[in-house]
């Protein structure tokens, strides 16, 4: 897998084309392009529409134009995520081949009940960062047969990552990064990953050919991208990036994570909320000064 790297710092900014920009967004494409001119370096746009099922082209023109209204310039061509579909598919086969990969077939309905059943017999049942518990890894076990089985017999299934096994080939969980933002904590400088708090992570699904972590540190690896500057809400994912990176050989960026733009019912802003849509500001004659000032 080929790498870029360039001692010309590369900033990225990589919108899902599932629903218009919010004031969010704004604030993370404002502050990736604002430091890629304060450090003569790049500015990229990536789309990250690996989702077919929820991307669609009009919100693909509705992110190129709300950019270009807010005075917003990034290199062309834009990086597509669906035109590398084999990309992602190859750093899959790899991890697969190190035997890190195990296929996992319970549905989300059957994680909860599972959950469920732990937790009314006196279990504490793990959760990872974002809440969410982690998976029962009842497949991680089996033989190889059983397994090309599993696949064959055609039920939906994800490809999820061995997380005790991976942590073992990289020789235990001593990864670090390089943080110049701050984490929900304040975290900031050297900061220790913790990917085993994730568990047993998904790789692809059935309806999605790479998941999130696996393709976006793909992408940050081949389009040379130095600093990844993004909302606090990705800070405990740069655990499984690091991972991630370490097993597939990839280059390490250094990570920003910028303070989230909140609701008035105190949660961070929802491309459903369209009323904190960047969108709705123009059409309301705001300007692109009056959106610096109101998120900077």
């Amino acid at each position: 897998m080929a790498m870029t790297s360039s001692a010309q710092p590369v900033f990225r900014f990589a919108p899902s084309p599932n629903g218009l920009l919010h004031l969010g967004h704004a604030l993370s494409a404002i502050l990736n392009h604002d430091m890629a001119q304060a450090s003569a370096g790049r500015f990229l746009l990536r789309i990250e529409d690996i989702d077919q099922t929820r991307c669609r082209p009009e919100f693909e023109a509705a992110i190129f134009d709300d950019l270009a209204w807010l005075g917003l310039e990034w290199e062309r061509p834009v990086r597509r995520q669906s035109d590398h579909l084999a990309l992602y598919a190859s750093a899959l086969t790899r991890l697969d081949d190190m035997g890190l990969v195990y296929p996992s077939i319970l549905s989300r309905g059957e994680i909860k009940a599972a959950v469920a059943d732990a937790e009314a017999g006196g279990d504490d049942w793990p959760r990872d960062p974002d809440g969410a518990p982690l998976y029962p890894g009842r497949e991680r076990d089996l033989g190889f047969e059983a397994r090309n089985a599993m696949i064959a017999g055609g039920k939906p299934h994800a490809l999820r990552l061995d997380m005790k096994k991976a942590l073992l080939s990289v020789g235990g969980p001593h990864l670090t990064w390089q943080e110049t933002g701050s984490g929900p904590a304040g975290e900031t400088g050297i900061i220790t990953a913790d990917p085993a708090a994730w568990g047993d992570v998904i790789l692809s699904r059935s309806d999605a050919p790479s998941s999130y972590h696996l393709s976006v540190v793909v992408d940050d690896a081949l389009q040379g991208v130095t600093h990844v500057v993004r909302g606090r809400d990705l800070y405990h994912a740069t655990s499984v990036h690091r991972l991630l990176q370490q097993l597939l050989g990839l280059t390490q960026p250094i990570y920003h994570h910028h303070r989230l733009l909140l609701g008035a019912d105190g949660r961070k802003l929802s491309k459903s909320n369209r009323d904190t849509g960047i969108r709705a500001f123009r059409e309301a004659g705001r300007t692109p000064a009056d959106i610096r000032a109101l998120i900077l």
